[in-house]
């Protein structure tokens, strides 16, 4: 495993499923240490792209590699490099907290593997629940017991599938804290989500599907440059705009006004014409554009 290898290369994926074309030739790098954000709408083709990646479905056609590892080829490798947290809650009914850790550990050959065990526990707030059987766990305490499924073989490259899908704020945080520190740390991670605002925070690079093939793959601050698209809310002292602005204002439920520009140009024509028209100017908020309004112009455009 060199360090000249990408954590993830992927060339000319391509499969299909029955009369549905899941991947159609998509070709990715992820480079060690990344914290990288792969987006799409359902049916986009990212779980079917991480199941090759884990092993769990064979490509019709192209190359997937972990740490420089084939994934068919050299699949005990490319598999221990690869911890997965998948979007389904999976768990064992018949086992603890601690002895479900334990097998874990077993399938990857590790012995005495209790003290990353007992930390892992310790950063999702596991512990008090170590002795308790998994059928009996919450969901949110279902979904921490996956992610430390993924973890306790300490694999360098972390693929997270929704792994906030459904859960309580604490959660969220304390997960973020913690696969936060392992990216420090060295751990490339590849991430998943239908929460945007977390792909925006957490990722320093984000490809985006659409039908199976990648319609945007950059840095998150140069995707973010891709709109135009600013929204000004302004609360006036009067129940009428200019004539020549009418069809540009729209009225909210709380009475503020909206209106989108793509230059700061045009707000301030706005401002001249409200003034010239005796209108006050209350209070004004600017929303400068978020990845899902990037996300969601891509969408429409491709």
């Amino acid at each position: 495993m060199s360090q000249a290898n990408p954590a993830i290369r992927v060339s000319e994926l391509r499969k299909r499923f029955r009369t549905t074309q899941a991947l159609d030739g998509v070709s990715l790098d992820i480079q060690q240490g990344e914290f990288f954000g792969l987006l799409g709408p359902n049916g986009a083709g990212k779980t079917t792209l991480i199941s090759i990646l884990a092993g769990l479905t064979r490509a019709d056609s192209g190359r997937a590699a972990v740490m420089g590892c084939d994934v068919v080829r050299d699949y005990r490798q490319a598999r221990r490099a690869l911890g997965v947290v998948p979007q389904e809650l999976v768990y064992d009914p018949f086992f603890n907290v601690r002895e479900t850790l334990r097998i874990q550990s077993g399938y990857f050959g590790l012995r005495h593997n209790d003290g990353w065990i007992d930390e892992i526990m310790h950063h999702l707030d596991l512990t008090r629940h170590a002795d308790k059987n998994t059928q009996s766990l919450s969901g949110g305490m279902k979904r921490r017991l996956l992610v430390a499924q993924a973890l306790v073989h300490k694999p360098p490259v972390i693929v997270l599938d929704e792994p906030t899908a459904g859960v309580d704020v604490d959660l969220r945080r304390s997960l973020w804290e913690f696969i936060s520190r392992l990216n420090r740390e060295g751990h490339t991670i590849l991430l998943t989500t239908h929460y945007l605002e977390e792909a925006e925070a957490l990722c320093g690079r984000i490809a985006m599907l659409k039908s199976g093939r990648i319609v945007a793959l950059d840095a998150t601050r140069n995707l973010l440059q891709l709109t135009n698209e600013h929204c000004a809310q302004l609360r006036l002292d009067a129940e009428t705009v200019p004539a020549a602005w009418q069809g540009r204002l729209q009225r909210d439920a709380d009475g503020c006004w909206r209106v989108n520009f793509g230059d700061y140009a045009e707000l301030e024509t706005l401002l001249a014409d409200l003034r010239g028209a005796g209108v006050r100017v209350l209070e004004m908020h600017l929303q400068e554009p978020d990845l899902e309004d990037v996300f969601t112009d891509i969408m429409k455009r491709t």
